[in-house]
């Protein structure tokens, strides 16, 4: 009998638990959720190298944002692995340098310096645009606000979001990206429209190509690479031959009728 109390009393408290535990991420999606055209404020960090860095700096390109902390052993280094193929991908059809990446260790007491490059050089990540950085726990704290981020401490090291966020040339945050793993045109698709739907006029040659590429570049999942889609190229073309010659045919047909009837 006490053993079947026992049971059940251990049934509602993990059912309870589990309840607690939906609760805090629902509450903590939509945080993130919210933050999405926000603008984050100029903050300072210590990159791997021990450089000052301030987001202000970064502004001029779309960065991408994620928070992790080196001490774990499963979320984080999936991440940041998962974010290393997005970053490839996204380097080789919009070009290197063409926006930048910083990764921040939250856990200010234990990722130092050495342990951010550590990491970075562990999971193969890192380069001339994607920065590890740390820094101080009040400007972690502003940070995490700013962008959606919530983490907890618990018994082995943190809950937390797995999120990478995605800001536009200004500062303001365009796009939350979620998961552990994800593949790379959840990085890249976000940026090819920050970097290619708005930057420069359509009625120029380099923004009409721009478009073309927006438009044209396709994901093939089998390779895991991006190709230039022609068929794509065609049906645009062959879509507005049709149109033009829609028009120029209901202009013909209104002068006939404008002529028979002696206007």
């Amino acid at each position: 009998m006490w053993r079947l109390v026992i049971a059940v009393a251990c049934l509602a408290i993990g059912l309870s638990s589990l309840a607690m535990a939906d609760a805090r991420t629902d509450a903590a999606l939509a945080v993130s959720q919210g933050a999405i055209g926000t603008s984050v404020p100029d903050l300072a960090f210590r990159d791997a190298e021990g450089n000052r860095i301030n987001l202000a700096d970064l502004r001029g390109k779309p960065l991408v944002i994620t928070l992790i902390y080196t001490s774990c052993s499963e979320l984080c280094p999936t991440i940041v692995e998962s974010l290393a193929a997005g970053v490839e991908t996204a380097e080789d059809i919009l070009g290197a340098g063409s926006f930048n990446v910083l990764t921040i260790g939250f856990d200010i007491r234990n990722d130092t310096p050495d342990r951010m490059r550590s990491f970075a050089r562990a999971h193969n990540a890192g380069g001339d645009n994607w920065f590890f950085a740390g820094s101080d726990e009040a400007t972690m704290e502003r940070l995490g606000a700013a962008v959606g981020f919530s983490f907890f401490s618990s018994a082995g090291g943190f809950d937390h979001m797995a999120q990478v966020t995605v800001l536009d040339k200004t500062g303001t945050i365009y796009q939350q990206v979620y998961g552990s793993t994800f593949a790379p045109p959840a990085i890249v698709e976000p940026l090819k429209q920050l970097i290619l739907g708005g930057e420069r006029s359509i009625f120029s040659l380099a923004g009409l190509g721009d478009r073309v590429r927006l438009f044209c570049t396709a994901f093939d999942p089998n390779t895991g690479r991006y190709y230039f889609d022609y068929s794509l190229l065609v049906a645009i073309f062959v879509g507005a031959g049709c149109l033009v010659g829609i028009l120029v045919f209901l202009i013909r047909e209104t002068r006939k009728s404008l002529r028979s009837k002696g206007v």
